[in-house]
This record gives C-alpha cells, sequence and structure tokens, in this order.
C-alpha cells in the first residue's frame, strides 16, 4: 500500500512535467543571408524566405504547429503581407503550415506532384505510416512541371524540379541576384539522406539534383539545405562524392546479383558510415532503399510492412 502511495504523487509530477514542456512552443532561428533573403530554423525542413517592397515570399513552412513561432518570427523582419509559399516538395515537415499560411492570403506554388501527393491519401513504409489526404486549403493552386520563375524584391528566384530525387516533386531554388539556392530536400547537409523511393525517390535523381545545384554554385554560393546547417559549394561537393560512391559500391554488387541479405551482411559502406550516418539515416537504411531497386525489386522497407 505505501508503495503506491508514494509513487502516485511521482506520477502526478512527472505528467506535469511533460504538460509544461508540451507546451513550450518550439525554437525558431532566423539567419539573415542578403538584404532580402533568410533561412529559418525550426522543427523540420529548413525554411528560406526572401522580404521586400512586394511581400513575402515563404519556401517550405515546416509542420503546422509551427506556423505560429514561424510567422512570429517572419513578422520581427517585415510586415508586409506572406503572398508566396512554395513547397519544394510533399511531406509534412515541409508542407504542414500550408493552411494557416493560406489563411494568411498566401497563395501555394509547387510541381504538380506535390498537389497530386497532398490532396489524395498516401502511405510511408519507411514510418510505417498512413498520411491522410490534406484538406483544400493545403494544395498547392499554382503548379508547374519542370519550371517556373518568380520576380519578387528585385530578385529573380528560378525553381527548377528534379525529377525523382528525393520524391517525384522536388524542386530547388536558385536566387540569382543573391547567389543563394535553396536545395529542399535534395540536400541533407553532412550526413546521408533520406531517399522516399515510394513517392517516387532515387538515388540517380539526388546525383542529378546535386549536379545541377554544383552547375549554378560558386565559392561564394550560400546553400540552404533541407536539414542541417547552411552549407557551401565545397560541402556540397563532398556530399556529391558521398552519393556517387554509395551508388557505386551497391551497383558493383548489384552487377554480381547479389540480395539485399548479402549485401546488408557483407556491410559495404562500413567506412561511409562513419562519417554520415545520422540517428534518422545510417548505411543499413540507405541501403534498404535503395538497394531492392537497383536489383528490380520494391523496397525492403516496402515487402516489410505488407507482411
Amino acid at each position: 500500500m505505501k508503495i503506491i502511495t508514494s509513487i502516485k504523487p511521482m506520477l502526478i509530477g512527472f505528467s506535469f512535467i511533460s504538460i509544461l514542456v508540451a507546451a513550450e512552443p518550439p525554437k525558431v532561428s532566423v539567419q539573415k543571408l542578403s538584404d532580402s533573403v533568410y533561412m529559418l530554423t525550426g522543427k523540420g525542413g529548413n525554411i528560406g524566405f526572401d522580404v521586400g517592397v512586394d511581400g513575402i515570399l515563404v519556401i517550405d513552412d515546416q509542420f503546422d504547429d509551427m506556423a505560429k513561432p514561424i510567422m512570429a518570427a517572419i513578422r520581427k523582419i517585415s510586415n508586409q503581407p506572406i503572398r508566396i509559399v512554395l513547397n519544394t516538395h510533399w511531406h509534412g515537415d515541409h508542407t504542414g503550415g500550408n493552411i494557416k499560411m493560406e489563411k494568411q492570403g498566401a497563395v501555394i506554388i509547387a510541381q504538380e506532384n506535390v498537389r497530386k501527393r497532398l490532396s489524395r491519401d498516401e502511405f510511408m513504409p519507411f514510418f510505417n505510416r498512413h498520411v491522410k489526404a490534406k484538406p483544400r486549403a493545403a494544395w498547392p493552386i499554382v503548379t508547374f512541371l519542370q519550371s517556373i520563375t518568380l520576380h519578387l524584391n528585385n530578385d529573380t528566384m528560378r525553381v527548377n524540379h528534379v525529377e525523382h530525387a528525393h520524391t517525384d516533386g522536388d524542386v530547388f531554388i536558385h536566387f540569382k541576384e543573391d547567389n543563394i539556392i535553396h536545395a529542399g530536400d535534395i540536400y541533407f547537409s553532412g550526413r546521408f539522406p533520406f531517399i522516399d523511393v515510394d513517392s517516387g525517390g532515387s538515388i540517380d535523381g539526388m546525383i542529378q539534383g546535386v549536379k545541377e545545384i554544383l552547375a549554378l554554385s560558386n565559392d561564394k554560393t550560400q546553400i540552404i539545405p533541407g536539414h542541417g546547417k547552411l552549407s557551401n559549394k565545397k560541402e556540397l561537393q563532398k556530399y556529391y562524392k558521398m552519393l556517387v560512391n554509395v551508388r557505386n559500391i551497391l551497383h558493383s554488387y548489384a552487377k554480381q546479383g547479389a540480395s539485399l541479405k548479402e549485401v546488408l551482411a557483407a556491410n559495404p559502406l562500413k567506412e561511409i558510415n562513419k562519417v554520415w550516418a545520422s540517428s534518422f539515416i545510417d548505411a543499413n537504411k540507405l541501403t534498404k532503399l535503395i538497394y531492392p531497386k537497383m536489383i528490380g525489386k520494391k523496397s525492403a522497407i516496402h515487402q516489410h510492412s505488407h507482411h
């Protein structure tokens, strides 16, 4: 009996603390990259935004519960209306704030596959998660196939689609005058990427996308990755080499007809893993995502989740 009474207040205390922690708004930090372009980090994908006389353009908007702190951070810099929200791809950590941004009067723009995926139910085998279709207000109302150019605040922003990279709807944004590129999830700075092969992603497309970004970069280019710290051409080149290396190593196993099980047992990415692994994606997970496609099977995660 005594034990129970002594545990009870502890439990109450614990749940009270967790309520306090939950109520704490996530921290948002803003970095100024040029006169008009800023990078915002919070919870989810990195945001880029452009401010000036024509209003505000926001690239990605993280999660729904981040909309308030994100807007508050933007408001500290400019009181202009948020006119455009550009989604780099469909994932919820980049599009979760769409509805609240749309309520502010923003026009949502994205590659057309983003609209398709946001407007229907999706299943993400990697997370074993069913993602419900988003309400209409979250859907991009302006879509494009290959590229679009935005002219705002004396900036020319060229938005380019890369086919089958992180997903089938990825874009990166080149701010010509400011020499800044928002790479979206084509680039995970300093770590292995998550390649959503079940949403049309592929390592070949990732490599192609990085190649295109590198071609537009010089030593002064500031590169906003989808995840990780602000980056530059030199770091992106290292990431490019890593991706090519991973692909070549796994391809050599695919040519020999090795099964996924055999590749995982051989652990050929062990050395690369030491440098590039994160708690989210390690060499094992990356191999499970991309190797089955190389030998013409559905991703291992896919098969696993349906058993």
